[in-house]
């Protein structure tokens, strides 16, 4: 007995997703602009928590290294760029080059998401373009760099992708969670309340999945490795969704 090619199931898009192999690191590597001797420190600057094998499997520890390096690559960018500013102006610039949205940023650009190594329930649940996950994947990556080869090939990577070098390019403006509370207040509205809203994941290495609800809003929503950083995940979301960006500026008038 024939069955008809057209009455068999057919994959859901969310499962063909799941099981699309992923490209070849050569093309990560050729747009990062860094060729890796070692591999492996490639492999697991793109492994989440959630497929890592044993303890230090994971991009964590390389993430931690990372982050130092990518302060000291635009510390060092900013100070030669900028030999008029003061200390205050260049904490700000940095601050902004820096911050986690940057950074994620980043990663898009480089179009990590496609690379990362996910466990099934991350992938189904968008892993591959949350914020948190692609901000600290970019800085696991800078950190494998660091440990290939040295400093100076961060600093080229910093100096072409963060452009430290170039006065103006940090985003301006507070944070996402102030520029909510401040548009909040102005609007006589009492200040965001957050929650909790899961946490999971061992003690040394947690997930939060945070709300934040303004009066008379719709709660936002968003998720990090911290609580800190679920929070300003979701402000952003909410910010959003009313039509101000995480700099305070105005992106569309709200009624």
């Amino acid at each position: 007995m024939s069955t008809d090619a057209t009455s068999l199931p057919r994959a859901s898009a969310r499962n063909r997703r799941a099981h699309k192999p992923r490209p070849p690191l050569a093309e990560l590597e050729q747009t990062i602009g860094h060729t890796f001797a070692d591999q492996d420190l490639l492999s697991r600057a793109l492994t989440h928590t959630s497929k890592a094998t044993g303890r230090n499997g994971s991009y964590q520890r390389l993430e931690f290294l990372g982050d130092r390096v990518l302060g000291l690559a635009v510390a060092e960018g900013l100070y030669a760029a900028l030999p008029d500013a003061d200390e205050g102006d260049l904490s700000r610039q940095l601050a902004g080059l820096v911050r986690r949205e940057t950074c994620a940023a980043v990663a898009a650009t480089w179009g990590v998401g496609a690379y990362l190594i996910l466990g099934q329930g991350e992938v189904m649940g968008g892993g591959r373009r949350n914020q948190t996950i692609l901000a600290d994947v970019c800085e696991a990556i800078l950190g494998a760099v660091y440990l290939d080869v040295g400093f100076d090939a961060d600093r080229g990577i910093v100096q072409a992708h963060f452009r430290p070098a170039e006065p103006g390019t940090a985003p301006r403006g507070r944070d996402a969670k102030s520029t909510l509370q401040e548009w909040a207040m102005s609007r006589g509205l009492p200040i965001p309340i957050y929650a909790v809203a899961e946490r999971t994941g061992p003690d040394h290495a947690p997930h939060f999945r945070m709300t934040v609800q303004v009066e008379g809003l719709e709660p936002g929503h968003g998720e990090g490795n911290s609580k800190r950083v679920a929070e300003q995940a979701a402000a952003a979301d909410l910010l959003t969704r009313i039509g101000i960006t995480a700099a305070g500026e105005t992106a569309a008038e709200t009624p």
